[in-house]
């Protein structure tokens, strides 16, 4: 049976792949939103817990658990980190769109 797929290679940021506008900053968001999820699983902790912690409300901890992140900006994802006695460093790098599509469609 001959298979009638396609290999396609995104470009890193599946929010760009599909399009969305601000996929960088929709990227940014999910992958500190990982890091707060892989702490909560790490120390074992339930949202009330890291709400006792952090005095983060334990329904963000909910939200951020269900990828519902529309309510949150990057800064407040990354201060809550700090209250999980994380660390944060951002590494920005700066590219052309024009470039970016490119890439994206070579």
């Amino acid at each position: 049976m001959e298979d009638d797929f396609e290999l396609i290679y995104g470009s890193g940021n599946i929010y760009r792949d599909f399009g969305r506008p601000n996929a960088g900053l929709l990227q940014a968001r999910a992958i500190v939103a990982a890091r707060i999820i892989g702490i909560l699983d790490e120390r074992k902790l339930t949202t009330r817990e890291a709400e006792r912690l952090t005095g983060v409300s334990h329904s963000e901890f909910s939200r951020i658990r269900n990828a519902q992140l529309r309510r949150f900006t990057l800064d407040r994802m990354i201060t809550i980190l700090g209250k999980l006695d994380e660390d944060v460093e951002v590494d920005v790098t700066f590219k052309p769109r024009h470039a970016l599509q490119q890439e994206v469609h070579a």
